[in-house]
Order: structure tokens, then C-alpha cells, then sequence
């Protein structure tokens, strides 16, 4: 098919103000649009949903927009998107300094999942890979995000 430019990320949320807030935060960046909305049977048939009633924010960072989406009618159920769960997903944000951006994130009081962890030999393929740092968190309404101090394989 050649799809090899990515042109946005959609993340459902179920307060849009809230996921403003929370992305400007993360982000540094205002958003482009805040609070539009969409009143659409159509588009929502395009989404195999009965209808898309809905308000939306867009941020763009340096390579890919970021949408953020409450869906007013239909509205959906959370999904708890466990990163083990098939159909998850997650939003991964590539860093230069990972120990200052860690901190000052930790500082900030945002909650990771668990510790930090470095890509060691043994664990990961391949070895050009070895010495990548993540570190794994999510938004106020789960959705699974990363931030990343690539290495070799891993850098893009």
C-alpha cells in the first residue's frame, strides 16, 4: 500500500478540557484548534458509529498532530487499554535528555507506571538497540504514552 508518513494520532477522551490541559502540559504547545465541533451522522457511519456528535483539540508537535476527541453522542465506554491488551496502543514521545525530562516530569507529579528501565543485552534485539531508555504513563483517560531516549536500532 506504501503508507509511510503518519499524519495525525486521534485520542478519544471523555473531558476534552481536561485532555487540553494535560497535552499543553506534556507538550509545551498550545493547540492549534480548541473546542470545534462536529455534529455528523455521516462522519460517524465513517467510524461505524451511529452518529459523531463531538468536540475536538489539536496539537502538532515537530513530526505529528495529536487529536484530542470527546465523543458527545455516541458516547463510549473507557477501555482500561492495558499495554498487553490486543487493539492497544500508545503514543510514544522521543526525548534527548531522558534523565531531565524523567525528573522534571516526576517533579511534576506525573504518575508512571512503573520504573525506568534501559534496553540490556539478553533482552532486546539487536544489539545496536542496547542502552534505549523508556519510561511508560498515561493520560487522565488511560491511554498508554511513552516517552523514549532512543538508541541505534530504535532510533528513527
Amino acid at each position: 500500500m506504501g503508507l509511510t508518513k503518519a499524519a495525525h494520532v486521534g485520542i478519544s477522551v471523555s473531558d476534552l478540557d481536561r485532555a487540553v490541559a494535560f497535552y499543553r502540559e506534556l507538550t509545551g504547545k498550545e493547540p492549534i484548534v480548541a473546542g470545534e465541533t462536529m455534529n455528523s451522522r455521516v462522519f460517524g457511519h465513517s467510524q461505524g458509529l451511529s452518529d459523531a456528535n463531538l468536540r475536538y483539540a489539536t496539537f502538532n508537535i515537530d513530526n505529528i498532530g495529536i487529536d484530542v476527541i470527546e465523543f458527545q453522542d455516541p458516547v463510549g465506554e473507557r477501555t482500561n487499554g492495558a499495554a498487553n491488551r490486543p487493539g492497544s496502543m500508545h503514543l510514544c514521545f522521543e526525548v534527548d535528555d531522558f534523565d531531565a525530562v524523567f525528573s522534571r516530569m516526576k517533579d511534576a507529579g506525573y504518575d508512571f507506571l512503573g520504573p525506568d528501565y534501559t534496553f540490556q543485552a539478553g533482552e532486546v534485539t539487536p544489539d545496536a538497540a542496547l542502552g534505549t531508555r523508556v519510561a511508560y504513563f498515561n493520560d487522565p483517560d488511560g491511554t498508554n504514552l511513552e516517552i523514549i531516549e532512543p538508541q541505534g536500532g530504535f532510533a528513527n
